[in-house]
């Protein structure tokens, strides 16, 4: 359901409706309040997976009286995928800031969803058309990556995503591009050297582990025709470094996955949208791919 004033539910019932009610083999379920729901047409009673406590939602409204309600849907689809009464989870999106007001502690779905399942460490990608790409830093401020931008992260992630592209997506040899931070990738130490100190050690060490891995690169060449097809997914050092790109080429089709995670879990690359909520404006096609990607890794992983 996510926030229920926002448009998940309208593009959760979108999707719903455009895919005749499944995914593949895997029946699609509805977790949250029915009536939410039920604000953007009729849908079979055994189709909705109702948690309590009730919401009562205005579209266009985020009110941290629901938080209860948006969190007990989340905690509920996981814990079917856990049991395996579910293939996978796709989320619509949670207003961060109106579940804090309520209490919330964590910075996100991402955090939350590796508290539930106990992952050590859960890591965001988004995947939209030819394009994979993984943050290394998240929701912080730019003048704090350099801080949080070290050799061991790098590492870590990396093997992350490359056990994800090999198993999740099926690429038998998997190749990562990782960004540098400065411009030029640092210039060879004239504009910084991050790339030297850091990154370049770090591709070293999974290069030496035969992991097929390119980098540090200058990022404002990573992204063109050409260099896409040299790599499956592109290891970014901070949010926008990822996410222009990713935003640019393929803005309806954008999923965010999290990797990491004994679970599968996808949801669309967009927000609430408060401003549009209940106008029947919302576009379905994020959600929808990311119902789409979601059973693919779910069959991906059965095999």
């Amino acid at each position: 359901m996510g926030e229920p004033g926002g448009i998940g539910p309208e593009v959760a019932m979108a999707a719903y409706r455009a895919l005749g009610g499944s995914a593949g083999t895997h029946p699609l379920q509805l977790v949250g309040d029915a009536q939410v729901f039920g604000e953007y047409g009729p849908v079979e009673n055994d189709a909705i997976v109702g948690v309590a406590p009730p919401v009562r939602a205005q579209a266009g409204r985020a009110d941290p009286a629901n938080a209860s309600g948006v969190i007990a849907a989340i905690d509920e689809a996981v814990a079917w995928a856990l049991d395996g009464r579910a293939a996978a989870v796709v989320t619509s999106p949670i207003h961060k800031s109106s579940l804090m007001q309520a209490g919330f502690r964590f910075a996100g779905h991402t955090e939350y969803l590796a508290h539930l399942t106990g992952a050590p460490r859960a890591v965001m990608m988004l995947a939209g058309g030819d394009l994979r790409v993984v943050p290394l830093t998240v929701h912080m401020p730019l003048a704090d990556v350099p801080a949080h931008i070290t050799a061991q992260l790098v590492v870590e992630t990396a093997e992350i995503v490359l056990a994800a592209l090999a198993g999740d997506f099926e690429i038998a040899r998997p190749r990562l591009a990782v960004a540098g931070l400065n411009p030029h990738a640092g210039e060879e130490g004239r504009l910084g050297t991050a790339e030297l100190e850091i990154i370049r050690p770090a591709c070293e060490n999974l290069r030496s582990r035969g992991f097929h891995v390119a980098g540090p690169l200058s990022a404002d060449t990573m992204f063109h025709r050409e260099a896409r097809n040299g790599y499956d997914a592109a290891l970014c050092m901070y949010h926008d470094q990822a996410l222009i790109p990713l935003k640019t080429l393929a803005f309806w089709e954008g999923v965010n996955i999290t990797l990491g995670l004994p679970i599968v879990r996808t949801s669309p690359d967009h927000g609430t949208a408060l401003d549009i909520a209940g106008r029947g404006r919302a576009d379905p096609r994020s959600m929808i791919a990311a119902i789409a990607l979601a059973a693919s890794v779910a069959d991906a992983r059965n095999r």
